[in-house]
């Protein structure tokens, strides 16, 4: 039975052996692949190119223009936006005038209507006090007669 055991534990061991090998094998041949890709793209790049990163002299003149396209593109791009900020600050700046005219007026029309409220109260307690002295008035008459 012991040997049954040992036997089975060696099995186990040498599958889990050959799975690694394996793995480990598969590893292997696959960095060999990519560094032989490597190289050719590498090797490709630097007989295509030149010092400045440009391809060959026939396409240097391209890289130069396609540089000087981007950097034009990148400042059109600019100017519009620096444009565009400059549109909202002026027509922020209108409606902040705007909103200061009407609140100038609304103070104004507030200022009206305190006075126009303060005349009407005086002209009431004037009305009322005519009321109360011309009341006064008829109750000594009526008291002066005699009854």
């Amino acid at each position: 039975m012991m040997e049954n055991l040992s036997l089975e534990t060696d099995l186990r061991n040498s599958y889990e052996e050959g799975k690694l090998y394996m793995v480990d094998s598969l590893n292997n041949l696959n960095e060999q692949h990519l560094r032989v890709v490597q190289s050719q793209h590498q090797t490709v790049w630097q007989e295509n190119t030149d010092s400045a990163g440009c391809w060959t002299v026939q396409n240097s003149m391209r890289c130069h223009s396609w540089f000087f396209v981007t950097l034009i593109i990148t400042l059109i791009v600019s100017l519009a936006l620096v444009s565009f900020v400059i549109f909202l600050i002026v027509h922020t700046g209108d409606k902040m005038d705007d909103v200061s005219r009407k609140i100038v007026l609304e103070k104004k029309n507030i200022e009206d209507l305190k006075k126009l409220n303060d005349m009407i109260l005086q002209h009431l307690n004037h009305t009322e006090l005519v009321e109360n002295l011309s009341r006064m008035q008829t109750r000594q008459s009526s008291t002066d007669l005699p009854g």
